[in-house]
């Protein structure tokens, strides 16, 4: 990818963390992982309901396309509030991938995903990060 979708000059102490770059604010969305398996999460934060939805979803389909992504897993620690534009991102990216993983939802999103319905088009995990 080119620098303005990944910027890795600040990467965790644990692992070489991604930051998806070039957006109001790059620290929402973070690519922990890539791969057949990519990570994505949202740093334990709520996704606010002024990020640039129409940036995300180009950004990640131009992932998806880079590195071949075959599964993608979005990292819900800490997340209890998802904009609805973000479920239609998460909807449309489910017709480019394999599947679609969810990690660790809170109560509230999987109430979201029932009422929706959306929960039949994901695979949504507890997973312990260490």
């Amino acid at each position: 990818m080119n620098d303005s979708v990944l910027d890795d000059s600040d990467p965790s102490p644990n692992d070489s963390a991604l930051k998806i770059g070039n957006l109001k604010d790059p620290q929402v969305l973070k690519v922990y992982q890539t791969g057949e398996l990519t990570v994505v999460g949202f740093g334990g934060r709520d996704v606010p309901d002024e990020v640039c939805i129409s940036s995300y979803r180009e950004q990640l389909f131009r992932m998806i396309d880079e590195f071949q992504v075959k599964v993608l897993a979005f990292d819900l620690t800490g997340v209890t509030l998802i904009p609805s534009g973000m479920l239609g991102v998460l909807t449309s990216l489910r017709k480019h991938v394999d599947r679609i993983e969810l990690y660790n939802p809170s109560v509230d999103v999987r109430e979201v995903l029932q009422m929706t319905r959306l929960e039949q088009l994901f695979d949504i995990k507890e997973v312990a990060f260490e």
